[in-house]
Formats: structure tokens, C-alpha cells, sequence
């Protein structure tokens, strides 16, 4: 058995004895759902150029993002493109989609402050924990500053089962080219919209877990803090 399936196993019966505990903020009913502005599909930027000017930018101004440019991202990462077959804006092994994304939102306009689930099939996001939680955050993964004074940010989780079901130990290799096609698109994304980003692996992965009340299943892979630049 690969190290990295004896961590995930190691973590799933931790969070079975009970080391997993639910944030007290979570919203448990009647849950707010904000339906999304529509993504839109061309740009002034090509494709070769978006490519050229991506960079891992770490500062952001303290300016408010707009639900539009939100939109807009949370789509590329893993929007619907084909909704007949239910494929979206990234790809996945055996078009499986193990990848859960979170919004993380302490400055964006007509949106307040919390944690978001991105539904992909609605482009809508409900969201599951009230208020700004950037500093715990950002306490989470080792003090990372740039969490704390983007913006908003980005978080991938993963139902690894989703892919291992089919594929065995190989699919937990699969699910981590999901995310990074996901990631990359998202650095396009933030190109395209005159926005830095930032792919962030260095985080307490149980800490996050709770911050973001993920489910017992889910297991958190990556934070993107966004910003303006």
C-alpha cells in the first residue's frame, strides 16, 4: 500500500474516533444559496497570452473582488461545459470529478463574508459557515499571510473514493492530475481577469478540514488566495 493511502486511510479512522468535530458556526439549516452571475466565454486575452503573463503572485490590494470575476474563476476550476454528459471546464480521469471547491470570502461584492460550496450543475454556491474566517485560515497553513489579505480564495477537497472505486490505488494518483488541471485553469482564469493567484499545499490538513466543515469523506488538497494585483 502506497504511503500516501495509508495517510488517507490513517485520517479517515481518526475522523471516525471523533477527532473531526463540526465548526459551531456552521449553518445547518435553511442554508443561503446565492445563485451566480452567468461565466462568459471569450475574453481580450488569448489563450497564448494568458499562458505567457501566468505567475504565482503572493501580494494582492485590499480591494473588493466582484461576484462577476468570482463567477468567473469558480467556473473555470469546475464549471459545466457540456451539460448533457455533465463533462466541465476541467478534466477528470474516467470523467469521475472527485474535486469538491470551496470559496473562502471576506471581500467580494453583493456577497458576505464566509465559506461557500460551489455547486458545478446550478452555478450557485450555498453556503455552509457565516461570517470571515481568512485568519483562521491563514493560521491553518502555517501562517501564510497572503490567505489572511486576499480577498477571497479558492480550496479544493477531494472524495478520493469517487475515482478509487474504479480505479484502485492508481485513481489516488488521478485525482491529484485532476487537481492539477483545476489549479491551472484558475491561474488562466485570474490572468484573464487582471487577478493574482497562488497555488498553496502548505496548510494543517486536519485544521483546514474543520474550518471548512468538510465532510468525514472530503480531504483538503489545495488553497488559491485571490486578489487584485
Amino acid at each position: 500500500m502506497s504511503s500516501l493511502l495509508i495517510a488517507v486511510a490513517k485520517w479517515y479512522t481518526l475522523s471516525r474516533r471523533g477527532c473531526i468535530r463540526r465548526d459551531v458556526s456552521v449553518l445547518e439549516y435553511n442554508p443561503v444559496v446565492v445563485r451566480l452571475p452567468e461565466p462568459r466565454y471569450r475574453s481580450s486575452i488569448s489563450i497564448e497570452e494568458a499562458i505567457l503573463r501566468r505567475r504565482s503572485i503572493r501580494r494582492y490590494k485590499d480591494e473588493p473582488l466582484a461576484l462577476e470575476e468570482v463567477s468567473q474563476l469558480l467556473w473555470a476550476a469546475q464549471g459545466i461545459t457540456e451539460p448533457y454528459k455533465g463533462l466541465r471546464a476541467a478534466p477528470s480521469a474516467g470523467a469521475l470529478y472527485p474535486l469538491e471547491t470551496y470559496l473562502v470570502a471576506g471581500n467580494v461584492n453583493n456577497l458576505t463574508a464566509g465559506v461557500y460550496k460551489y455547486r458545478p450543475f446550478s452555478h450557485d454556491l450555498i453556503k455552509t459557515i457565516d461570517g470571515d474566517i481568512r485568519i483562521k485560515l491563514a493560521i491553518a497553513a502555517i501562517n501564510q499571510t497572503k490567505i489572511k489579505k486576499a480577498a477571497a480564495s479558492i480550496a479544493f477537497s477531494a472524495v478520493y473514493e469517487r475515482t478509487v472505486s474504479k480505479y484502485g490505488n492508481r485513481g489516488i494518483r488521478y485525482v491529484h492530475m485532476d487537481l492539477g488541471l483545476a489549479v491551472e485553469n484558475v491561474y488562466l482564469q485570474a490572468v484573464s481577469l487582471g487577478l493574482g493567484t497562488l497555488a498553496v499545499g502548505a496548510f494543517d490538513d486536519l485544521s483546514v478540514k474543520v474550518i471548512l466543515d468538510m465532510p468525514q469523506e472530503e480531504y483538503p488538497l489545495c488553497i488559491m488566495p485571490i486578489g487584485r494585483v
